[in-house]
């Protein structure tokens, strides 16, 4: 039973609110969010800058939002819509008729995420003789494949990358199957870094032992057959090459389609069949689900047909001109500043850029470029590889390129005359000397409220509550995580996350 007295503000108000209200609520929360249009936002969204394509997504979404994925007989239009973008995806990638893969087959899954634990998923089911599956990765692979290990129990093989390519060595990858292996994965390209790994080699290398390969493309699959259409070097990475089992591409990337739609391609059929789940051992309807989600919104997959119907081939290819020329604009103003350079020369559409010795504290430029309205995504260090900062490059930021130069040179000159980071000599002691299983709860308020993270959420106008703010500056939190180890970055974050996620009473 609801106590009644305790409804009161938040998301379940005591008798509902005008439509109007529930809605200037939404907008007003989103407008602390990080921009999803004009170019600054080098993460997380992917914006063309196309007029009207909102619109027409959020129509389409509106029309099958009630759809429900969980029975194609019932809703026949969400299937038709299924297979319509599952060919589209699997001719850009190179299959479908006429080519040396014409049986291709496939899903539509959430996201990139899902896709790779489904191509995991049926590499394991396709050996239930083997005990103990293992999987061999690059160092840069996604860490949805540590998430897709973990979650299906799966052991992972981690091959190094090497410090100056950023890709790892076909012989290594060779070296690293095991009679218990079930899957090797590379990408095109790795997130990181947005550099292409050898594809060719590390398939044959899989053929030849009889393991699938799969090809993580997630980020750019959609970019990179553009791309070598308007001339770029791009090497063989899809069912053009022998031995690649299976792709993942994110529609919800470089197709610029709204959130939640990725699709994860098979060969052929035969390789798929041990991505479903069926189960009719009990008295409901029989289960029967090619991806991990049941019931599905028709949502996404409307916009995403929608949105693929309406750019067609020639504006998707427009769209990838416009990001070449971006990349390459900013991979020159980063040239240009003393102290920066690039992590490698762009291959697809990412810019990842360190510093050199004596050159800025990356955090504080993380900071300063933040402060300056450009939203770029700090990385670690790794392995030997030095922290960097990473650009996913957009359409949308072509005609933002000429303002990103002057305010990259400005944002180092301002790290410059603020220095490093030190971390005060407690925190450097906690970060070099402790362990995972010493975190207590007691310690990790006191990091957080040392941190700025974490503080007690705001009562809103209504009666609710709105977020507890975050720093404003994140070098000192970035600087600490950088000298932990990954275990314990890992758990910090998993404690300071928690922190923030706490119901709004």
């Amino acid at each position: 039973m609801i106590d009644e007295s305790r409804v009161e503000g938040g998301a379940l108000s005591r008798d509902g609110v005008a439509a109007e209200v529930a809605l200037a609520e939404v907008r007003a929360l989103r407008a602390g969010d990080r921009p999803t249009h004009g170019g600054r936002l080098f993460a997380y969204v992917y914006d063309p800058a196309v007029p009207g394509l909102d619109d027409l997504a959020a129509a389409a979404h509106r029309e099958s939002a009630h759809v429900n994925g969980l029975d194609p007989t019932a809703f026949p239009s969400l299937l038709a819509m299924e297979n319509a973008l599952v060919a589209a995806a699997g001719r850009v990638l190179g299959g479908g008729p006429g080519t040396t893969a014409p049986d291709v087959v496939g899903s539509v899954t959430s996201g990139g995420t899902e896709s790779l634990i489904l191509a995991v998923k049926a590499a394991r089911d396709a050996h239930p003789e083997l005990t103990a599956p293992r999987i061999v990765v690059p160092a840069s692979a996604h860490a949805a494949f540590a998430k897709a290990a973990h979650y299906l129990r799966v052991a992972l093989d981690v091959v190094p990358v090497s410090p100056d390519t950023l890709r790892p060595d076909p012989a290594a990858m060779a070296a690293a199957i095991r009679p218990e292996t079930v899957l090797v994965a590379c990408s095109a390209p790795s997130y990181a870094h947005g550099v292409v790994d050898p594809v060719a080699e590390i398939a044959a290398a899989a053929a030849d032992a009889g393991v699938r390969c799969h090809v993580d493309a997630c980020f750019g699959g959609w970019t990179l057959p553009y791309l070598r259409r308007l001339g770029a070097p791009v090497p063989a990475f899809d069912f053009a090459v022998p031995g690649v089992t299976s792709i993942s591409v994110d529609l919800h990337k470089y197709a610029y389609a709204p959130k939640g739609v990725s699709v994860l391609l098979h060969r052929d059929a035969a390789l798929r069949a041990p991505q479903y789940f069926a189960y009719a051992d009990w008295p409901g309807y029989t289960m029967i689900n090619p991806v991990i989600a049941s019931t599905r919104s028709g949502g996404p997959i409307a916009a995403a047909y929608a949105t693929l119907r309406h750019l067609g081939d020639s504006g998707y290819l427009a769209l990838a001109e416009r990001t070449r020329d971006a990349v390459a604009g900013l991979a020159a103003a980063v040239r240009g500043v003393d102290g920066l350079r690039l992590m490698a020369e762009p291959e697809s559409t990412v810019v990842c850029f360190t510093a050199t010795e004596g050159g800025p504290d990356l955090f504080v430029l993380v900071d300063e470029l933040t402060a300056r309205g450009w939203h770029t995504q700090p990385q670690l260090s790794y392995a030997g590889l030095p922290a960097s900062v990473h650009l996913t490059v957009t359409a949308a930021v072509a005609p933002r390129v000429a303002e990103f130069g002057p305010d990259l040179v400005d944002a180092v000159a301002a790290a410059r005359a603020a220095g490093p980071v030190r971390l005060p000599g407690e925190l450097a002691a906690l970060a070099g000397a402790l362990t995972p299983d010493a975190l207590t709860p007691e310690l990790v308020a006191g990091l957080a409220a040392g941190l700025g993270l974490g503080a007690e959420p705001a009562a809103g106008e209504d009666g609710g509550s709105t977020a507890g703010p975050l720093p404003e500056r994140m070098a000192l939190v970035n600087t600490l995580l950088d000298a932990a180890p990954p275990a314990l970055r890992e758990r910090l974050l998993v404690e300071f996350v928690g922190l923030l996620q706490r119901p709004s009473w």
